[in-house]
């Protein structure tokens, strides 16, 4: 009886091992919604998307429930069989063997009643993996919660072969003499699971001071390009030879702040300590945020961090204060002044141009009229133009006769 039963144990215990990581993962995901809904709950105001959202998380939430249910009953079932397991082995195992011996005579009550504790107790003993099952399959499913969070903690420090698990990745990232600027050779983008590119390029260079304008249909593959350019696409192929011992830094459209000082928050990815407040001061008032000045050591205003407090707009002129703070010598702006109006992306722009004049920008711009400065000279000097899914690269003036 007891193998049989320990083997029915473990069978069972797998099944509550297997319940706890989905219970897990069910409430991770519930979570991460909630949570995601705090960030996107004006869009959804705006949107009238209310109804849909409540499907979304009622979706969740019975995801939660039915796995929560179906662990309870497992649970219950486990109990009752570790209930008749105790009374067949305490009651019926240890005590009808020696019933028929005492019955006869043979043995005294007290031998009888002796040998049966002695049998129970053993049993007990025995038992020790049927009646811990249920710890066991908890423990495990922490477990592998944690290893499972070890390997892919693992894997992304290796990105070539993260990537490969779903599709190919086959970029070299080289380094060159700075005076050779940035060189991209044999370039080809895919999606996961595909094995045709949707962006291709021969060979593009950019020298240093160079600025460039990526232009293109929505969804050509403009922000793809540079994603690639700097180590930030998962599948393709291609060459990419950055200046040696240059900086590089990527401005995105989307700007997320972490719950730090202002301060902080310009000098990243560098420490705070490395530079006085009265540069990071000099580079807020330069970027249009001299307001913030005195708050330098503060992580935010009245319980808000400023990733709440500030606006699209003042985000991306916070980027523009960490480029003018950090002086990168590549610098890739993808939308990086979306929320600006015209006057301030000439700002932008001019303030990059004056204080990082030997810097090579790429750019992709969803509105090109304010390429030019307020003089009417050209911020840009050749155009990286994507189209039929081919990169091809221009100098400027001639892209202007294309398009006029």
């Amino acid at each position: 009886m007891l193998p049989l039963n320990t083997v029915i144990a473990a069978k069972l215990g797998g099944v509550l091992q297997h319940l706890s990581v989905r219970m897990q993962w069910a409430e991770g995901s519930y979570r991460t919604e909630l949570n995601g809904l705090l960030h996107r709950s004006f869009h959804v105001a705006v949107l009238h998307g209310e109804r849909a959202q409540n499907v979304l998380n009622e979706r969740r939430y019975l995801d939660i429930d039915h796995t929560w249910a179906s662990l309870n009953r497992v649970t219950a079932g486990y109990m009752g069989f570790e209930l008749v397991h105790n009374f067949i082995g305490s009651r019926i195992v240890a005590y009808v063997p020696g019933l028929l011996p005492y019955m006869d005579n043979k043995v005294s009550l007290q031998q009888y009643v002796t040998g049966a504790e002695l049998a129970t107790a053993l049993i007990n003993e025995c038992s020790w993996f049927i009646h811990v099952m249920p710890d066991i399959a908890t423990l495990r499913a922490n477990a592998r919660r944690m290893t499972d969070l070890a390997k892919a903690i693992e894997a992304v420090q290796r990105p070539e072969e993260f990537y490969a698990q779903t599709g190919l990745y086959e970029f070299q990232y080289t380094k060159q003499d700075p005076a050779l600027g940035l060189t991209v050779e044999q370039i080809g983008l895919l999606h996961a699971g595909t094995e045709l590119p949707f962006l291709t390029a021969d060979r593009l260079q950019f020298l240093p001071g160079e600025w460039t304008l990526v232009v293109g249909d929505s969804g050509s593959g403009k922000t793809s390009l540079i994603k690639a350019i700097s180590g930030l696409w998962a599948h393709g192929r291609g060459t990419v030879t950055t200046p040696r011992h240059v900086r590089t830094l990527y401005a995105a459209q989307d700007v997320k702040l972490q719950v730090v000082s202002l301060k902080e928050l310009v000098c990243l990815p560098d420490s705070s300590g490395d530079y006085p407040d009265t540069r990071v001061a000099l580079a807020l008032h330069e970027a249009g945020l001299g307001e913030f000045i005195d708050e330098l050591p503060k992580d935010g205003r009245n319980g808000q961090s400023w990733d709440l407090l500030l606006s699209g707009g003042q985000k991306q002129k916070l980027v523009l204060a960490k480029i003018l703070l950090l002086q990168p010598g590549l610098l890739f702006l993808d939308e990086a002044t979306s929320a600006l109006d015209i006057q301030a992306v000439h700002v932008f722009h001019q303030a990059i141009l004056d204080h990082c004049p030997e810097a090579t920008v790429i750019a992709v711009m969803h509105d090109v009229s304010p390429i030019r400065s307020a003089s009417g000279v050209d911020f840009f000097d050749s155009v990286l133009m994507i189209e039929r899914g081919v990169a091809t690269k221009m100098p400027i003036a001639a892209w202007r006769q294309t398009t006029t």
